[in-house]
Formats: structure tokens, sequence, C-alpha cells
């Protein structure tokens, strides 16, 4: 029985297995010797994806990125997986063991099976897991953060340093980090390219603040300016009073200064504190190499290494290689470069100015002319990181005789921004946008050294601009001085009565002053330029300012003044005259006859100009009723700019008639000027009097965004026209109108004169209803540039003629 019963059951088991491996469930078992070596292989694979995968949402979480839920659902599922696989591999040789007959039947041939059949299924699984991890990235990319981006150059010398201040960036430990080392050797460079970099590069913050802060910094001053990011003097700032947050790891921010000295870092408590050191030889060529130019050091044979030396003298200093690489750039002869090694060699002066000053003098020294010179001083006048108008600066050296080629504005002003470019190109000054520009921090230092120290016999400047003065410095120590500047401070009354004999220049804009002394001004006799700008709270001029007889130009733009006293009358050398902006140019009064008599004058400002009416007792106000009583005054300019011609719809152009000198005429921003008459000149013509006896000496006429006017018939008159440009006029009809013209005509008896026969360039910009220039053909004998610009899409014809 018990044979027969063995034989039974070994008989069913066999059945079982048959039947098994017909529906094909053995192969779970007879494969297990290949799939466990495929599961191994496969673990491998998915611990070495997880790794990389896990690498990259390490290093994206350090630059403050967020890994995608995606990525971080797949990592969890890998890991899970591999814990499983493991599992598998680790119990595989206990399952081996249960194989026999070749390994496709099993001693427990149930745990085979399943074991088989979770290997297989753990394999599949692994499989697409892996093929599921082609992720593209693996983490958001956070929006930058928001921030200005400054002009830049490319850093030669910086990029180490540059990186590693961006690693203080991504460690949390570091929030205050103070950039020292001497002025001119790159910080601001540096601070400039991670400024930038947080435009392109994803952070963790919101806003990225850049602002400049002076030597004498006013914290009221600095708290406006928390625009900009930070760039400290040798001062330590209290960043709480300021309102700076002091960085921690728990509000996230991040403070950048720099300073020239290390005591600063430590007074600002700056967490890393990194040295800006001065350009390795080989990096210092190749900045010098750039800045020169490789035409003109291949230009002689022996210049490369006189060129090798100038380098050396320079130490490195990227300001020095900058200035003093562009001042050689066109020099092609070795006497040259050996004379400036020379003049390198001679300059020795302790710490700051041996070290510096020598080297930004050397192009100082190698200005052409003395004149050039003298305008680069000039320019230490205005405060630290002050934007100068250009055109400020030309009016000034203008009137301070330093243009003395020229007797004419018109003419000096092109000398003038020959000379700003020449400056620019030598890396003395420094551009900000079209119209201004600045003294880099460290060349206005040099410039200030140079003028009231070495050439103190010849300049003698004193300067105390922004320097947070609450009363005028006392007289005995600038008596002799040859040019002041006490600008930009915060001093209220002029009380002292100095004798200045030699005082030429004397800036006070931009202080609360309230009042001037009588006395102050008596023993000027040869102050030349006086700039009162920006002092609100002046209303009135002291009489004494009559003493000024050598005064040429007077500066009163945006000041509280309520009068101009007749006693001005003796400021018969004046040529410029600034009443711009005035706060109270509604009830300003100006009396008669008081501009007519600067004789000399030749730049007036005056805007916005606007039509008043006045009292019987204030007709001795040459403001007082329309603008054309003090454009009479004006007969004096050679250039007339009417801007922002306000509360008059109708110009008299009668007014300008007895302005013998008139070349230029510009009318900008006239929003409600309907007409240029010429109705009132009509009534002084007769058919003995021709069309060119009005405005012969005119030849230049500019009118902008005059969006009432309708045409411009009156350039009848103007036969030496020689430039013509009208812009952004959307009621312009006609540039001449036949009609009017028409009854010119008929008034006079006699036919007007073609026009345009002496106009060389004629712009016409963005008039949408222009339809006609001149209804007949025209020579236009002169011609040489006609411009049509904009939307002029109803001016069908132009009056040309074959040739």
């Amino acid at each position: 029985m018990g044979n027969c019963c063995s034989i039974q059951i070994g008989f069913e088991n066999f059945l079982l297995r048959g039947w098994v491996c017909v529906v094909g469930h053995a192969n779970y078992v007879c494969k297990l010797k290949q799939t466990l070596p495929t599961l191994s292989a496969a673990l491998q694979e998915l611990r070495a994806q997880r790794n990389d995968m896990q690498r990259e949402v390490d290093v994206a979480e350090q630059r403050l990125l967020k890994p995608f839920e995606q990525v971080q659902l797949w990592l969890s599922k890998a890991e899970t997986m591999i814990t499983k696989a493991e599992k598998f591999i680790e119990d595989s040789p206990r399952q081996m063991n249960n194989l026999c007959l070749g390994s496709c039947a099993s001693k427990n041939f149930l745990s085979s099976y399943k074991f088989g059949k979770n290997v297989t299924k753990m394999l599949q699984e692994i499989n697409d897991h892996v093929s599921k991890g082609a992720f593209k990235k693996v983490a958001e990319s956070k929006p930058s953060a928001s921030v200005v981006v400054r002009p830049e150059e490319q850093p030669i010398g910086l990029e180490s340093t540059i990186e590693k201040v961006w690693s203080c960036i991504v460690d949390k430990d570091v929030g205050i980090i103070g950039l020292y080392g001497l002025g001119g050797v790159g910080k601001t460079t540096l601070l400039t390219q991670i400024n930038n970099k947080f435009s392109t590069t994803p952070d963790n913050f919101d806003a990225v603040i850049w602002a400049l802060v002076s030597k004498d910094y006013n914290v009221a001053k600095i708290q406006d300016k928390i625009g900009g990011n930070i760039g400290f003097w040798d001062t330590g700032v209290e960043l709480n009073k300021v309102g700076i947050p002091k960085p921690s790891q728990e509000n996230g921010s991040k403070l950048f200064f720099t300073a020239r000295s290390l005591e600063v870092c430590g007074e600002m408590e700056a967490r890393k504190r990194i040295k800006v050191e001065c350009l390795e030889p080989e990096k210092a060529w190749e900045l010098f190499q750039a800045k020169v130019g490789d035409e003109t050091l291949n230009s002689h044979p022996n210049i490369w290494k006189l060129a090798e030396q100038v380098v050396e003298r320079c130490g490195g200093l990227p300001l020095a290689l900058i200035t003093i690489g562009r001042a050689m750039a066109c020099k092609t002869t070795p006497m040259e470069w050996k004379c400036a090694i020379e003049m390198l060699k001679q300059s020795t002066l302790p710490k700051m100015k041996n070290e510096v000053f020598p080297l930004l003098k050397f192009s100082y020294d190698n200005l052409p002319n003395a004149t050039m010179k003298c305008c680069l001083l000039y320019c230490c006048l205005y405060r630290d990181d002050y934007r100068i108008p250009r055109k400020e600066l030309v009016e000034h050296w203008f009137c301070e005789g330093l243009l003395n080629e020229f007797d004419r504005f018109s003419e000096a002003q092109m000398q003038g921004d020959h000379i700003i470019n020449s400056l620019l190109n030598a890396c003395l000054l420094e551009r900000v946008g079209e119209d201004y520009v600045k003294m880099h921090d460290v060349t206005r230092e040099m410039a200030l050294w140079i003028a009231c120290e070495l050439e103190v016999k010849e300049n003698k400047f004193f300067v105390k601009a922004g320097a947070q003065l609450l009363e005028e410095p006392d007289a005995k120590t600038w008596e002799g001085a040859k040019r002041m500047s006490i600008m930009s401070n915060q001093m209220k009354v002029l009380r002292e009565t100095p004798k200045c004999p030699n005082l030429r220049t004397l800036f006070l804009r931009e202080n609360n002053l309230q009042v001037i002394s009588d006395g102050f001004f008596q023993f000027m006799p040869h102050l030349t330029v006086l700039n009162l700008s920006r002092n609100y709270g002046l209303e009135e001029l002291p009489k004494g300012i009559s003493q000024l007889i050598s005064l040429e130009c007077l500066d009163l733009s945006s000041t509280g003044i309520r009068e101009l006293p007749i006693e001005l009358k003796s400021l018969t050398k004046l040529k410029m005259l600034d009443l711009s902006n005035m706060l109270f140019i509604g009830k300003m009064k100006i009396p008669r006859q008081l501009i007519s008599s600067f004789s000399k004058l030749q730049v007036f400002k005056l805007r916005p100009l606007i039509n008043r009416d006045y009292p019987d007792e204030e007709e001795d106000n040459v403001l007082n009723g329309v603008n054309e009583n003090l454009i009479k005054e004006l007969k004096c300019l050679q250039h007339l700019n009417l801007q922002e011609f306000r509360d008059s719809n109708v110009f008299n152009v009668l007014c300008l008639e007895n302005m013998a000198r008139l070349e230029k005429l510009c009318f900008k921003d006239c929003a409600s000027m309907e007409e240029i008459k010429i109705e009132k000149l009509l009534s002084s013509v007769s058919s003995n009097i021709n069309y060119i006896s009005q405005f012969h000496t005119l030849s230049h006429v500019i009118i902008d965004g005059c969006g009432k006017l309708t045409d411009t018939t009156w350039l009848i008159f103007v036969p030496n026209l020689r430039f013509l440009s009208i812009s952004w006029c959307f009621k312009m009809e006609e540039i001449l109108s036949e009609g009017k013209l028409g009854e010119v005509a008929d008034k006079v008896g006699i036919p007007h004169p073609k026009p345009f026969l002496k106009l060389e360039m004629l712009k016409l910009c963005v008039l949408p209803e222009l339809k006609s220039i001149y209804w007949d053909v025209l020579p236009f004998p002169f011609l040489k540039h006609f411009c049509v610009w904009g939307d002029c899409s109803k001016l069908k014809k132009l009056p040309l003629n074959s040739d």
C-alpha cells in the first residue's frame, strides 16, 4: 500500500508539473537561472541612475532651486525598488539550491514558482522605471532677482575673484561680504559683474540693490538711494540706521560692499573679507595690450619691450593700465614711449599718492595742451559721483575764458565738445548717457591733489563739495582761492564779507541757502562764474551782487528768487543767465530793459514760458503779459530756444526782428501754440521793402513737438535758411501755405521770392497730416540732405525738379 500510495503522489505531482509547463508558468522556474543575473544588472543600472539624479538634485538645492515633484517621486520609488531587488538577490542562493533536473524542476516547486514570478515582475518594473527617469532637468528654473543691469567691461584678471565672491552667495553662513583694495583696482568692476550675474543666474533673492555712497555719507541720502547695490568708502555705516536688515540665515539677505581698507570690513562686521589684488603680470599685459592695440605695439620693433616697462610701472592697477594704455594707443615711436617711462619714474609720493596718483597724473601730463588740463581740473569742483551736464561744463569753460579761441558760444561749443570727448577717450572722464559725464572717484582725488597741492600757485582750488557743512567755511581759509566749490552742503546763511581778490569761480549750488548778506560779494572783483542753482529757499538776491562787475555766468536755476534787482544792470560782461525752472516763475519780476542791458548776453534760459496778466502797478515787469515782451529784450542772442511756451496759441515773429545776431531758432514742446503769425509783420512791409529785410542772419530753424501748429509760412522771411527740421507736429498740413503767401504778395505788391534757395538740410519727422511742402517745383540748389521719417503718409509729392 505504501508503495502504491507513493507512486500515486509522484504521478499527481508529475501531472501538475506537466500542466504548468503547458500553460507556460514553468518558465518562471526554468528561466530563473537567467533572470537573476539580468535582475542584478538592471539593479546596478537603476542604482547608477538614482545616484546621478540625486547628485543633480543636490546641486540644484545648493543653488536654491526646488526639485520637481515628479523627480522626487521617481527617486522615492527607485529607492523602494532597490531595496526589494536587493532582497531578491540576497535570497537567490537558497532558491537556486531547490532547482533540479537541469533547473527545469524544483524540490519546492511552489516556492520557486512564486520567487521566479516575483523576480520577473521586479525586472520589468525596474526596466520601466529606468526608462521613465530620462528627465531633461530635475528642478524648476526660478526667475532671477529683480536687478538693474549696469554697463560693464570685460573683467580681465578678475575671473577667479568673481567666482570666489559668487560662492559666498551659496554659503548660507556668510551674510556680509567686504571687498577691499586700492582705488582703481577693479572693485566696482567686480561688483558690477556680480550685480549683472544676478540677471541671468537663478537665485533666491527678490531684489538686488545697488547704491553709491560717498565718503561723507548722509543717512537720509543713503535711504533715498536704496534702489541700487552697496559701494562704501572708508567709512563704517550702521546698517540699521539706513534701513538695511542685518543679513542672517533667517532672512536670507546678503550685503556686498567695497572699501579701501581692511579696517572698514571690520567696522562693517563682514563675515567674509576678500582682497581685490592688482593684476598678475600676464593679465596686466593682456589688459594693457587690449587698450593700446596690436597695431601700435607692432609699429616699431622696440616698442614691445618699452611697453612691457610701462606695464611694470603700472603695478597691475587696472585703472592705470586702462588710462595709460589708451593714452599710448597713438604713440608709434620709441622716443614717445621712452618719454612716457621717464614721466612715470619721476613721480614719487607717499602712500596713495605714490601708488596711484602718479600713474593717473601721467595721463594728465600727457594731455596735449594747458587748456585741456585746466578743463579737467575744473571738473573736480563738482562733488564726487556727480553727473555733470556736458553743456553746463562748456558754458562755464567759455565764460572762464578757457575756450579763448572763440568769442561766440556757438563756435566755442564745438571746441568744448572736442575737449570733453578727448578727456573721455583718455579715461579721465566717464560717459553717463549722451548728455552727462562724471569723474572716477580716484581720478577726482588725483585732480584735487594736483589743483590743491602740486599746482597751487597756478590754480589754488578750495573744494568742500558734499562735505555736509552746516556753516560757511572760515573766510581766511579760502580768501586766496582762485576757484571754490562748497556745493551740495547744508548751509542756510552766508554772513561773512570775505576778501577774495583772485576768486574767479564760486559754486554754491545745492545748499539750503536762504540768506546771503549784502557784503558777501563785495570783495570779489574778478568773479566770473557764480552758480547758485538748486537753492530752493533762496528768494532774494543781495544788493551786493551788483559789485560783481566781472561776472560772465550767473546760474539761478531752480531757486526761489522772486525778483531780479535792477542793480544787476552793472553786470555789463554777463554772457550767460540761467533762470530755468524757477519756483515762482508765475509771480517772478524782471524789470524792463534789464535783460536788454546785457549787451554781451549769448545764452539766456527761462522755462517754462507762461503768459501772465498783472495789475497796472506791475507794468514794469517784462514777464507781464505776452512772452514777446521778454523776447524783444533778447536782442543780443545768437540762439533762441523757446521751450514749453505755454498759455499762448499765437506767436508773433515780429518780436524777433531786433535780434540782429539771431542764427538759430528752436520751438520745442509748445503744445498750445497754433500759429506763428505774420500779420503784424506784413503791416510794416511796403512795396519799397523786400522780403530779406527781416531775418537775414537766421540760418537754423527747429520746430519739435508743437502739436497744434498747422503751417510755417513765416519761413518765407528767412532767406538764408540752411537747416530746417520739423518733427512731431501732428496737425502740420503745409510747410508753406499757398493761400497765406498769396496774401503776402498782395500786401507787398510784388511776388514772393523762391523759398529755400540756400537750404542744405531738410528733416521732416512724424507729420501725419502733412500734405505739401510747397505747391510748385523748387530748385534747391544747395540741398545735401533730405530726410522724411516716421508717419508722413499724406505727403504724396515732393517739390523737386529733375535736377
